[in-house]
């Protein structure tokens, strides 16, 4: 399958999401790679990984830029040479990017009863909102904290940031599909808005530096 969805997040922000369906050769034989691209893939023991990211250059093409635009810092954080910031992410079978003129980060993570195991890892003042009594929800509020908490993560990329102590979500409501979020590390206080939308048992979540 090619492209799943395009969001328009407003005027200068767009999400591509790619569902995983086609075979790693049938991917390759789509996508023009850099040797150091190329490298990096032929060292991937996973296809499943190899494939998702193979898809995230097929969104990147959709977007009229290629491999060749698309770079890395050292600390893994993606970037390309122009006025575009860009995130990615993939899970499953499952790839999206955001490209944006603002500082953006995304998330997409499949919702899991196994999150609920590791929710005191990330989860310390969202506790007085959470609806605990309605499991499934439960799981699924969960799944938007954690993918917020990496999306803004992804956007300072900072060492000694904490999930659970560092960045705080605000109370938010299934259905409303946008909330507040806050990071205070050192004496840094960065304030985010945060989106999330459902895709077939997945959360997709993506945050905005204020």
């Amino acid at each position: 399958m090619p492209l799943l969805q395009t969001i328009q997040a407003n005027e200068t922000t767009k999400i591509l999401i790619w569902k995983i369906t086609e075979s790693f050769d049938e991917l390759r034989s789509q996508v023009v790679l850099k040797e150091k691209t190329q490298l990096r893939l032929d060292g991937m023991k996973s296809e499943l990984h190899q494939r998702a990211f193979l898809s995230v250059r097929m969104l990147i093409q959709e977007m009229g830029f290629t491999d060749k635009d698309l770079h890395y810092d050292e600390f893994g954080k993606p970037y390309f040479d122009c006025h575009n910031y860009i995130s990615i992410t993939h899970s499953h079978h499952f790839a999206a990017i955001i490209i944006s003129h603002e500082t953006v980060g995304i998330d997409m993570e499949l919702q899991r009863e196994k999150i609920l195991r590791i929710a005191d890892k990330f989860v310390e003042t969202e506790n007085s909102f959470l609806n605990k009594e309605n499991i499934p929800d439960y799981i699924r509020e969960l799944t938007v904290i954690w993918g917020a908490k990496e999306a803004i993560f992804k956007i300072r990329n900072e060492k000694g940031i904490s999930f659970k102590d560092h960045i705080q979500v605000e109370a938010f409501s299934l259905d409303k599909n946008q909330t507040q979020a806050s990071l205070h590390f050192d004496d840094l206080v960065k304030n985010f808005e945060v989106n999330y939308i459902e895709i077939e048992g997945f959360t997709l979540v993506y945050a905005f530096e204020k």
